[in-house]
């Protein structure tokens, strides 16, 4: 086992094994860490130095499984790591140090773009394409940044740079409902509710009307996975992947651009990398805009974060934010 409580170490030398695009990293460590702050301390090592990794990718890395501890798949970022622990991670380069896209928007968050505000959250009104987070080498705008720069402008007497905690996360393209801590006392509770379904996620899409029309509400339950090296995600077999499932409502019918839509509501039950957009696929009903998935080119990707549902962390309240529709819609 490779649980102790202190938290200082020194690692050796790294290694690094070559393969495809998927890097994978090696090193032991010398002393006692927290798997999260050994990594946040090693990998800007292994990028030369040229950037600082954000806290976000590096647990976005241990949850998704890229991290090994003496042959152990880890999932847990406050994973202690004993001293001798030979440590594996598997990481994208490319995927890592992608930064220019075409498209980016320029965006400054304003007070009507707060959908909801106290001492312990801020929800905001995220646009398509605009990121959620930095990227590891800090270079394009981002929400995260701007809910920072927000913080700092409603208080300049700060001393310390304010608090933002990444609680979730939407798509680029996509747009709608995003929360945000500002303390960490409520980080906890928050990924909690998330991880135990305590948050109620409602999300709205134009899909391409199938041939046959489908049931006013339906479901779709599958294992959603990596295919192969090609850096795309979709159902996989079983025994890959995680299970993931989303209920769908056919709101309407509309026509954009000459295709006839259906105005989709979508309420995922498990939070999976492009699920929604992989679930509509498979019933064959892309959205409107996502190429990637066989929709037709748009504008834009018509998905949008429509309203979030839990019980506040602090008041016990229950608390749904909406975010209105943009336009097209």
């Amino acid at each position: 086992m490779c649980r102790f409580r202190h938290r200082t170490f020194i690692a050796r030398k790294i290694r690094i094994k070559s393969g495809s695009a998927v890097k994978t990293i090696f090193f032991i460590a010398d002393e006692v860490s927290r798997l999260d702050e050994l990594l946040r301390k090693k990998l800007p090592q292994y990028f030369g130095g040229e950037a600082s990794v954000s806290n976000s990718k590096i647990r976005r890395l241990i949850i998704a499984g890229a991290v090994f501890s003496n042959g152990a798949q880890r999932r847990i970022p406050a994973y202690m790591i004993k001293k001798g622990c030979r440590i594996a991670v598997k990481i994208d380069r490319e995927k890592f140090f992608y930064e220019k896209q075409n498209g980016d928007i320029s965006f400054e968050l304003s007070e009507k773009s707060i959908l909801y505000e106290d001492d312990f959250l801020i929800i905001v009104d995220k646009p398509a394409f605009f990121l959620t987070e930095p990227t590891i080498a800090g270079k394009r705008d981002n929400m995260h940044d701007a809910v920072i720069a927000w913080l700092w402008k409603k208080n300049p007497s700060l001393r310390n740079r304010p608090y933002a905690g990444i609680m979730h996360r939407l798509d680029r393209t996509t747009s709608g409902v995003l929360l945000f801590t500002k303390q960490r006392s409520v980080n906890a509770r928050i990924h909690e509710l998330f991880e135990n379904g305590g948050v109620r996620k409602i999300y709205r899409a134009l899909a391409a009307k199938p041939f046959a029309p489908p049931e006013a509400n339906f479901s779709v339950e599958s294992r959603i996975g990596k295919l192969g090296g090609s850096g795309m995600w979709g159902e996989v077999a079983d025994g890959r992947g995680r299970f993931a499932r989303t209920d769908f409502t056919v709101l309407g019918e509309c026509t954009r651009d000459g295709q006839k839509l259906l105005r989709i509501e979508a309420k995922p039950l498990t939070g999976r990398t492009h699920q929604i957009r992989i679930h509509l696929a498979s019933r064959g009903m892309p959205i409107f805009g996502d190429e990637r998935y066989g929709g037709e080119r748009a504008e834009r990707l018509f998905l949008h974060a429509y309203s979030l549902s839990f019980v506040h962390p602090v008041s016990g309240d229950m608390l749904t934010v909406c975010a209105k529709l943009p336009e097209g819609f």
